[in-house]
């Protein structure tokens, strides 16, 4: 029943619409539109070096790279990996934060002190030249550690969030007969405390994703993130921007696309917000 209203509140918003909308259009867009191209993203046209964009039969839509692939066709293999990255990042950052600022939060005493010293230890650590330290140790190994890298460093603000609530939570008389019936911290937390605060983290993991793509974008760009011979939108924003005068098509396209499915999850996000707490945008 709230799910409905959430939505229904959520489509009365103009910007929350807009932003299901293009949304809506980027995911089929990046997976439903390889299917439409006769080439795929690992082809290489060899008598096609740089070729602009072309409407012919067979021909290259949005033009080809300097090494004959086709741009429309890599561009979606890019945009289907930074979307994946931001899901993953958001899902993993947002259930660890859940999960240490409601323990911190609930349990008190010791595990609290110790939980938030290895958050604000994190919080202080200078995330962005770690994983660019840590990533080329891992150029072998799979994408998947450096999600894993970018979730390490997304939830430390949330988690202090979470124990705030929890910390609120806690002294309620729901919370309170639970505890005198016996039943276990870990049953509590995840039975009436993670669902009383599902609001935040519903808003937190939306916004999460677009905080990630950028972040994914930001370090693929300098060579930290996904590597050869996968691509992302940041790999090839990288590869295009030095070409980007007399070759457009090869920046233009991935460097569109990022930015339209940035605005279109945050459009999402703050729409979410707001069906989700109404007194917000007061």
């Amino acid at each position: 029943m709230r799910s409905k209203i959430v939505l229904a509140r959520m489509l009365r918003n103009p910007q929350s619409r807009y932003g299901l909308l293009a949304l809506a259009l980027l995911l089929l867009l990046a997976y439903a539109g390889p299917f439409l191209s006769p080439h795929d993203w690992t082809d290489k046209d060899f008598l096609a070096f740089m070729e602009p964009p072309s409407f012919d039969e067979d021909g290259h839509w949005w033009g080809t790279t300097q090494i004959g692939q086709d741009v429309y066709a890599v561009t979606l293999r890019g945009m289907q990996k930074s979307i994946v990255i931001g899901f993953l990042v958001a899902l993993f950052s947002t259930g660890l934060a859940a999960l240490v600022g409601a323990t911190a939060g609930y349990v008190g005493g010791w595990v609290d002190k110790a939980l938030m010293w290895a958050t604000d230890l994190l919080l202080v650590l200078p995330s962005f030249l770690i994983i660019a330290i840590v990533s080329p140790r891992l150029k072998g190994g799979s994408w998947l550690w450096f999600v894993v890298l970018l979730a390490l460093f997304s939830w430390m603000i949330t988690s202090r969030m979470v124990r705030s609530m929890t910390l609120s939570l806690r002294e309620r008389e729901f919370v309170a007969a639970a505890r005198y019936m016996g039943i276990p911290a870990w049953k509590i937390i995840l039975r009436h405390i993670l669902p009383n605060i599902s609001s935040l983290l519903i808003i937190d993991a939306t916004l999460n994703v677009s905080a990630a793509i950028i972040g994914e974008a930001a370090l693929s760009f300098f060579g930290f993130g996904i590597q050869p011979p996968d691509v992302s939108l940041g790999t090839l924003i990288a590869d295009g921007s030095a070409k980007a005068i007399g070759y457009p098509w090869l920046f233009a396209f991935p460097a569109g696309l990022l930015v339209l499915l940035v605005l279109s999850v945050n459009l999402v996000g703050d729409g979410l917000r707001d069906a989700l707490d109404p007194g917000s945008n007061q």
